[in-house]
Parts: structure tokens; sequence; C-alpha cells
């Protein structure tokens, strides 16, 4: 056996090894992307959820924007305000934010609303609504009640109560996941601390609510009519609550011959 052949090769391959590890150690020294330090402490502080709830792919992507002043420093919905407040910090700048929470529009639970036909499909509302007729319910723009939104939910927010989903706001971070898995576009994004607001999505004239929903808005105008600060209005049959401008007095809710109008 050639010792000195075995021996002679492995130098030759060590010495290669070392040499093109020499290299490459300067080539990625040369070539390297230099990092915002901004953003690896701005993700540090960042929840992880990677929710999407801040409009970004996930937490990194909300980190590098924010430290590139293309996000607002208060853009993490989850954090809330004790993130923004640290993230502004670093920044430079300081850190507005108005606490924010998730209300589904809908108060056709069963005790209000019936259905058109008995559904056996799978447990998803996106399933349900392609059954035929907007879904099993009654209401076209009703809940269906079958969870789509609590799954979803990381927080435990939300749940079906009596068929109709209903969130926890003290728990909601509005994440916006619920908004975005609802199929009839039933859950708003509201000032967490709104007093009152408008537990129907319907569209339709009031006759054919009756029909379907003892709980809907009729459109009749009248919460419209003693409002102090004209922040209700009725828009395409329904009653729209514009909580900037709400004083929370609760005339609205009073004069509602539905009791559709809900104080929170």
């Amino acid at each position: 056996m050639d010792w000195f052949g075995i021996v002679k090769a492995c130098l030759a391959v060590g010495v290669t090894g070392l040499i093109i590890g020499i290299l490459l150690g300067f080539a990625s020294r040369i070539f390297a992307v230099k990092t915002d330090e901004r953003e690896e402490k701005i993700r540090e502080i960042l929840p992880g959820n990677n929710c999407g709830g801040c409009g970004y792919a996930g937490c990194d992507s909300l980190a590098s924007a924010i430290a590139k002043g293309e996000a607002k420093v208060n853009g993490c919905p989850v954090g809330g305000e004790a993130v923004a407040k640290a993230i502004g910090a670093i920044m430079g700048t300081s850190a507005e934010t108005v606490r924010m929470t998730a209300y589904v529009k809908c108060s056709g639970d069963c005790d209000h609303t019936g259905s058109k036909y008995e559904y056996s499909g799978n447990n998803s509302c996106r399933e349900a609504v392609k059954a035929g007729g907007g879904g099993p319910k009654s209401c076209d723009y009703g809940c269906m009640g079958f969870g789509s939104c609590v799954s979803v939910c990381d927080f435990d927010a939300i749940h079906i109560i009596n068929g109709v989903a209903v969130v926890d706001m003290d728990k909601c971070t509005a994440c916006t996941r619920c908004v975005k898995e609802c199929p009839k576009n039933l859950i708003d994004i509201i000032p967490y601390g709104s007093s009152y607001a408008v537990a129907c999505n319907s569209n339709d004239k009031g006759g054919d609510v009756k029909k379907v929903c003892t709980s809907g808005c009729i459109g009749c105008t009248l919460c419209t009519r003693d409002c102090p600060t004209d922040a209700v209005k009725v828009e395409n049959s329904l009653a729209v609550i514009d909580q900037t401008i709400c004083c929370g007095c609760g005339l609205c809710a009073d004069k509602c011959p539905q009791k559709v109008i809900k104080e929170l």
C-alpha cells in the first residue's frame, strides 16, 4: 500500500478545502447584504404569530417594512399598544394607537331566523355558501354558524352562540383573520369600546327582511332622525354607524323598532 500517496492526496484535499473556505469567507464579507439593526430588534419585539393581520406575509416582512419606513410602528394589531411603543422607541417616533376589535354584524340567531333547507355537507361556511341560495339560512346575508371564523382565530376570541358567531372583544386582537375567512363579509373591525353597533348586514327591503328574520334592519330611518352627531345613516336599506363621530347617547337604539342596534 502506497501510504505516501494516500497522505499526499489527503493533504491536497485538505489544502484545497482550506483555500475554498478562506475564499468563501472573504466572499461572504464582500457580498454580504447589510441588515438594518433596527429590523432585527423590531423582529424580536413582534409577537411571532405570523397571522397576516398587519397586511404583510408575516412578522419578518412587517419588521422589514417598519425599518424601511414603509409601515407604521403600530402596524401589528396583535401586539397592541405595548409593542407599538417599544417599536416606536427603536424607530425614534411616537406610537399613537387605537385598540380595535372584530364585530359580527348579525343578530339572526336560532330564535330570530330559520333555515331554507337542511344542509348536510362539511361544517364550513365557505362550503355551505356554495350549496345554493347563499347557504341554508333563511336570510341570505346572515351568519350560518358553522364556525369557519372560529377555526382561524388563534386567541379564542370568537365562538358560535345560538347559531351566530359572537366576538369576545376583551380577547380579540383585531388580527382580521376572521374577517378574511367569512364568505359573507359579516365581520367588521371597529374601535374597542364603541358604544353601539348595527347587528345586521342585509340590504333587502324591510318587508323582505321581516319574512326571513325578526331582528333584521328594515331601513326605516327612525334611528337617523334624533342622532345629535349625525353618525347614523341608512345606506342601501341598512343602518350604518360612523364610529368616529358616534357620541354613544343610545338614541338610535331606543328608536330602532327591530332592536337591531346593539349596545356593546
